[in-house]
């Protein structure tokens, strides 16, 4: 058996497969339909796995020229799994209510995050101790606020180059924001969503942990190597240019 097709079945047997009810499938999602049974959609999940595989080289290209992308996922099925994901890789993102404007006012988002880490700084060497018990549990307030609304966002210094996100529909905020401003979406999306909003759409159920999972593994894999390819090339580089020795 093949590597893809390894793929698929792993994807079966995680229920990736089945997309939403026929009834309520978007009309740009029928490109990646195989059937209807029992009145909900299933994917062709040949066609997933080939835009997964093309998602994947666009997130290696991004990760080895040093850009940032954002992962999004606000419901209770995707939290845990994007901060982890996240977290491990070092990116910013977004595991509960997606802010409005956080891409097209970022300017002004960015204050926001600023504050946050200027308190949080403040907070750790004791410059808040100058201030009342009273005044210090307001600061604590406004720090948990500031955190619970921007807190995986405190690496993001610029406008990121791609948006990694599960279940477009769902943050259909956070995906018009992006196209917007014309920054790619990678998109876990079920037949409920709008393909047309998306540039490199992963048609599969975007609502079970082992589907999600599967997703941003491969994802993770794909911003790995390529964070590690351009690690490679960068040494290459400083050996050709380490002076000889007399």
């Amino acid at each position: 058996m093949t590597t893809a097709q390894n793929a698929i079945e792993t994807l079966y047997e995680a229920g990736a497969h089945y997309g939403s009810l026929r009834a309520r499938r978007h009309p740009t999602a029928a490109q990646f339909i195989f059937a209807t049974k029992d009145r909900s959609d299933i994917f062709n999940l040949e066609e997933t796995m080939a835009r997964l595989s093309s998602a994947q080289e666009f997130l290696k290209a991004l990760s080895s020229s040093g850009r940032q992308a954002v992962i999004v996922g606000g419901k209770h099925e995707a939290v845990s799994l994007v901060k982890e994901t996240a977290l491990k890789l070092g990116l910013p993102y977004v595991a509960g209510r997606w802010i409005g404007g956080t891409l097209t006012n970022f300017k002004n988002i960015r204050k926001r995050i600023d504050r946050l880490e200027k308190l949080m700084q403040e907070r750790e060497d004791g410059t808040l101790e100058k201030y009342t018990k009273k005044e210090r549990l307001l600061i604590d307030r406004e720090i948990e606020e500031l955190q619970a609304r921007f807190g995986g966002l405190v690496s993001l210094k610029d406008l990121p180059s791609a948006l990694i996100v599960v279940d477009t529909r769902h943050e259909d905020t956070a995906v018009k924001e992006a196209n917007q401003l014309r920054i790619p979406v990678i998109g876990l999306s079920s037949s409920d969503c709008d393909f047309s909003m998306i540039q490199y759409p992963l048609p599969a159920n975007d609502g079970v942990v082992k589907s999600i999972r599967f997703f941003l593994s491969a994802l993770s894999d794909a911003w790995a190597e390529g964070r590690s390819a351009a690690g490679k090339n960068a040494a290459s580089v400083a050996e050709i240019k380490k002076p000889a020795r007399a």
